[in-house]
């Protein structure tokens, strides 16, 4: 699950951030309110978390500017405004939540968490084949038997699986499951892919991920 977080304070994103990757989210962080309606309008994101006072432009036209663009992405405002007045502006432009700091981190990933369920249509099982990934436990098994994934691992996976059949090319993979500011090399997708093989393939007869020559990747049918 891929977050934007759009937050002009250093301290509160490196501290939500830090929390949202241990809870295995992919966050991409941003202050700028221009830089984010560029990310929310080109790149695909779960939840956008989003401040009120940004460095550039503000939390309110953001918001407004997104859902004009038809971005239906669950919006989540973080404010320092109680009022019932403010919060009904929000709601009333297209915001889903909103949560007035100071706020606890605990209260905030319950909240992420109700607009995922929202979201997600499918149920909480992604299965390729006798491989079942539990999105609510972020457990993985192939034939009952419990496979341990890296953070990473994980989010590439989850990808893939939510386009199963779907050939994805490195590009695609990185935008969608690694952090926009992650210093990685240009084999990174490649090292990731080998890694899940040697967990999920090695062992089976039976193999899932598939490489599609100058295309990319693929798991199942």
């Amino acid at each position: 699950m891929k977050i934007l977080l759009v937050e002009d304070d250093a301290k509160i994103t490196s501290f939500l951030t830090k929390g949202l990757e241990e809870e295995y989210f992919c966050v991409d962080a941003t202050p700028s309110g221009d830089e984010a309606y560029y990310l929310a309008t080109t790149r695909a994101y779960d939840v956008i978390i989003l401040d009120i006072m940004l460095l550039e432009g503000d939390g309110y036209e953001v918001c407004k500017k997104l859902r004009a663009a038809k971005v239906l992405t669950p919006i989540i405002i973080l404010s320092a405004k109680s009022a019932i007045e403010d919060k009904v502006t929000f709601l009333n432009i297209g915001a889903d939540d909103y949560l007035t700091k100071p706020f606890s981190f605990d209260e905030l990933l319950a909240r992420i968490r109700v607009q995922l369920r929202k979201k997600e249509q499918k149920d909480n099982l992604l299965c390729v084949d006798d491989l079942i990934l539990n999105t609510d436990t972020k457990t993985l098994t192939r034939s009952g038997t419990k496979i341990n994934l890296t953070a990473k691992e994980y989010a590439i996976l989850e990808y893939m699986m939510r386009n199963q059949g779907t050939i994805l090319d490195e590009q695609t993979l990185l935008e969608n499951t690694l952090k926009l500011d992650a210093d990685v090399s240009s084999n990174v997708i490649n090292v990731y892919i080998y890694r899940l093989r040697s967990k999920i393939d090695k062992e089976f007869e039976k193999k899932l991920i598939k490489t599609h020559r100058n295309l990319g990747f693929a798991i199942g049918d």
